[in-house]
Parts: structure tokens; C-alpha cells; sequence
């Protein structure tokens, strides 16, 4: 090896060296409680930068702000990191649409919907902030390939919805699972020892048979959220929940040309009519239109290495996010069937 050659690898170590310290101090603090304000790291809220998609006129100062919502919905973790490992992030989406209000520059806003839904909750959620920020400034929803259950309980906030023709939108209905493996257990000469403080404590154990009346309850449980789903839809869309109930709103899901017939969607078109519908509506003809992009914080670099650290020296193989969103048993999900597992 020559001496350039060796310089640079003896570079290279001293800076895998100087990384992996930190990295280990890191895990150190936190084992013993120290947090990142102590160390110095001041955990903010997130701020997102700006990337032109659309030139506006130079006369003007105004702006059509696009959000990306992008995959399952859940709220298991907040927070607005780049690094979740799946999922929309929820805290995320909401910090940027408070940034949007508070920039007077800002005349609208384009939510670039592409989500199969995701949690009851999580998307209940979302659907009060959209709904909350399209009183202070117009939303203009832009559904892409998907934005289903979830991600069309969501949009009913906005004050218009744009879907191509060839999204697959609606599947208005609610779904809870469990897996049962008492037949299982029961090959392998394995029987699950439960202790519960009620009847109903265990329901969705799986290591036994459902009893009648717990199928009833979950069933009313079910029942429950998706009457909230369907005023919410109601009430958006103009339509009666009993005409709801007996045609649409039975979990199917529509291509955008079907939902604009059935008066799910307001327009048919593309993401450039969606930021023409923003700017008519923004009063903004002029406008620019850029994208909300969050980048990683100094914090965030460090917490992905520690995690890549921890899992060091083991194989993963993992296919699931590219197939199907990985749902917890019990949780009620706003998802289309056919994401079920």
C-alpha cells in the first residue's frame, strides 16, 4: 500500500474511531438518565425547509405549500423524525401544517395524500387537524395512488378533494383482528395458563375460542367507530349516513372517477390542478409552490447510529413494509381488507 493510500485509511479509522465514541457516550447518558438537554442538544421542534415545485410570479411573495402523507397512519411514533422506520408520521404532519398557518405568505395548502389508512385514532387525529387548519387557510387535498379508509377519513377535513382518476379511494369501515392458535398450541402439547381480573379481560387472547357475547362486544366496539366515520363522512360530503350505509359505505374501495361520481371527491386531475385549485381558492394567482421537506437534526444522525450500533452483528431479512403494513393485533385499523394480512 503506498503512503496516500494508507493516510487515507488511517483517516478513515480515526473518524469510525471518534464516531463510535460518541455514539457509546450517547448510550451511556441515556442508560443513566442523562437527556439530550443536559448534553447540550436542544430538542426542538422540527422546522421544514422549503423546495421550489412550481415558479411563481416575481411580483409576488405568496406561496401554495405542498405536505406529503405518506404510508400506513399510526401514532406510534411521534415526534417527527426522519428515521421512523414506517408509517406516517403524525406529530410531523401536524407541526407542518401549524408552520403553513403561520407563514402569512402562505395562501393554501396541497396534502398530497398516498396512504392505505392506518389507526382509528391516529387518523381521527389528522382529520381534526386538517379540518382545524382549512378554517384559518383553504386545503386542498390531492389524492395519489391510494388514500383510503384512513387516508379518506383524513381528507374529509380538507375544503376540496382532487383525486386522479386512477386512486383508489373510499373503504369507509373500521376492521379489528386477533389471531386465534388454540388448535396450535394444541398440536405442539402447549396450553396458555391465563389469570384475568374480568370476562372480558382477555377477549382478544387467542389461546381460546370466543364466547358469543364477546363477539358482540368487540362487534359493538367496531360499530361504534365507524358511525363516528360515517357523520364525519356525512357531514363532509353532503350525503345522508343511511344512503351511506346502504351503498358506498360498505368497505369497498372506488377508483377516483367512481368516487367523483358517488360525490366522494370533488374533481378529477392531477397534482398541478390541485395547485391551480389552491391558488383559485388562496386568492394567489401568482403564487409559487413549494414542498415541505424536514431534514435530519444533528440528534437524529446519532440516534440512527446508535440504533444501527445495537443491531450490529445480526441479519435481518424483512420484507413486509414493501407488502403489507404491519398491524398489531387488537388495535381498530382504517384499512382497506385487502391490506389485512
Amino acid at each position: 500500500m503506498n503512503n496516500k493510500g494508507l493516510g487515507c485509511f488511517v483517516i478513515f479509522l480515526v473518524l469510525a474511531l471518534i464516531v463510535s465514541v460518541i455514539v457509546n457516550l450517547l448510550q451511556v447518558a441515556s442508560h443513566f438518565g442523562v437527556d439530550e438537554a443536559s448534553l447540550g442538544i436542544v430538542n426542538q421542534k422540527p422546522k421544514f425547509s422549503e423546495t421550489l415545485e412550481q415558479a411563481g410570479s416575481k411580483e409576488t411573495k405568496d406561496k401554495i405549500v405542498q405536505i406529503d402523507l405518506e404510508g400506513v397512519i399510526s401514532g406510534s411514533h411521534g415526534g417527527g423524525q426522519m428515521f421512523s422506520d414506517e408509517g406516517l408520521d403524525v406529530d410531523g404532519v401536524k407541526r407542518a401544517l401549524e408552520q403553513a398557518v403561520k407563514d402569512a405568505d402562505v395562501k393554501a395548502i396541497v396534502l398530497r395524500v398516498n396512504s392505505p389508512g392506518g389507526e382509528v385514532t391516529a387518523s381521527d387525529e389528522l382529520y381534526h387537524a386538517v379540518k382545524e387548519t382549512a378554517k384559518v387557510k383553504k386545503v386542498i387535498v390531492y389524492m395519489d395512488s391510494i388514500a383510503a379508509s384512513g387516508g379518506y377519513y383524513l381528507s374529509c377535513g380538507a375544503t376540496k378533494i382532487v383525486a386522479n382518476e386512477t386512486t383508489l379511494t373510499g373503504s369507509i369501515g373500521v376492521i379489528i383482528q386477533t389471531l386465534n392458535y388454540k388448535d396450535a398450541f394444541g398440536k405442539l402439547g402447549l396450553e396458555q395458563m391465563t389469570f384475568a381480573s374480568g370476562a372480558f379481560k382477555d377477549t382478544l387472547g387467542g389461546a381460546r375460542v370466543m364466547r358469543d357475547d364477546e363477539k358482540a362486544y368487540v362487534q359493538a366496539l367496531v360499530t361504534q367507530m365507524y358511525e363516528k366515520f360515517l357523520g364525519i363522512v356525512s357531514e363532509a360530503r353532503g350525503v345522508s349516513k343511511e344512503v351511506l350505509k346502504n351503498g358506498i359505505a360498505d368497505g369497498r374501495v372506488f377508483t377516483g372517477a367512481e368516487a367523483l361520481q358517488k360525490k366522494l371527491v370533488d374533481k378529477l386531475g392531477y397534482i398541478e390542478d390541485a395547485y391551480a385549485l389552491a391558488k383559485e381558492l388562496g386568492q394567489a394567482p401568482g403564487a409559487m409552490v413549494v414542498k415541505y421537506q424536514r431534514h435530519a437534526k444533528f440528534s437524529d444522525l446519532f440516534g440512527a447510529l446508535s440504533k444501527a450500533s445495537s443491531n450490529s452483528g445480526k441479519v435481518r431479512i424483512d420484507v413486509s413494509d414493501r407488502l403489507l403494513p404491519r398491524l398489531e393485533a387488537g388495535k381498530m385499523y382504517l384499512l382497506p381488507a385487502h391490506m389485512i394480512p
